[in-house]
């Protein structure tokens, strides 16, 4: 094996392998940064419209209730053909890549809502009924009380849900986006040794995500202090 290995090497660290991989690997960044903070988005909406008071916005509350539960309790490649199979019946010739990022899109929207969800019933009810007595409306609200106050509370799980996502965009190779996983494949077809292949691909992978997770500990960390600072004072 060592023998194998040691042959395989150079040619495997091609310039040409390495600018392929090396692509892929910026389509998976691509995938789950457009298809993540699109759901921060979407998610943001679907929480606030949760908490619509009123019996008009009880059919929205509701739809934003369902589509959550039904999203956050079926796996990512579940979603991922659902979409599939769904935009080729409606349109035609649509790229994989706009298929896996609507995908990511919908999964991270019901994910990222119920962390949203959870920030904006962390804000303490006194502050917001201080809000009303002085007649700020539910916009206002929003942006000068609920928001600052729950972004410590959402950031820090949002930014791990994405990380933690990079890896699961792994499974986007099974309708052929040519991300990461799919051109590993690919070059242990071509006959490079699996253990090379997708050790090197683990590495690249665990080379986008640390950076990451370093970045999410270190606002977990500055937020914490944030939200401490007053109770000190």
């Amino acid at each position: 094996m060592l023998e194998r290995l040691a042959d395989e090497i150079p040619r495997f660290f091609s310039f040409q392998n390495m600018v392929l991989l090396m692509e892929a690997a910026g389509i998976t960044l691509a995938m789950t940064l457009i298809g993540c903070v699109l759901g921060f988005l979407f998610a943001f909406i679907i929480a606030f419209t949760r908490q619509t008071p009123g019996l008009l916005a009880l059919p929205l509350r509701t739809a934003a209730i369902v589509f959550v539960e039904i999203f956050r309790r079926i796996p990512f490649l579940v979603v991922l053909f659902l979409v599939l199979f769904v935009i080729q019946a409606i349109v035609q010739g649509t790229s994989l890549f706009a298929v896996a990022v609507i995908a990511i899109c919908i999964y991270s929207t019901a994910y990222i809502a119920d962390i949203i969800r959870g920030g904006f019933e962390s804000v303490p009810r006194q502050q917001i009924e201080a809000a009303r007595v002085m007649n700020f409306n539910r916009l206002q609200i929003l942006r000068y009380v609920i928001v600052p106050l729950s972004w410590p509370v959402i950031l820090p799980p949002a930014v791990v849900f994405m990380v933690g996502f990079i890896k699961d965009t792994s499974l986007v190779s099974q309708i052929g986006v040519f991300e990461l996983t799919f051109r590993a494949r690919e070059l242990n077809n071509m006959g490079f040794s699996g253990i090379l292949v997708f050790g090197t691909i683990a590495i690249v992978y665990f080379v986008m995500s640390y950076p990451l997770s370093v970045l999410g500990q270190r606002l977990e960390k500055r937020l914490s202090e944030k939200r401490r600072a007053p109770s000190r004072s």
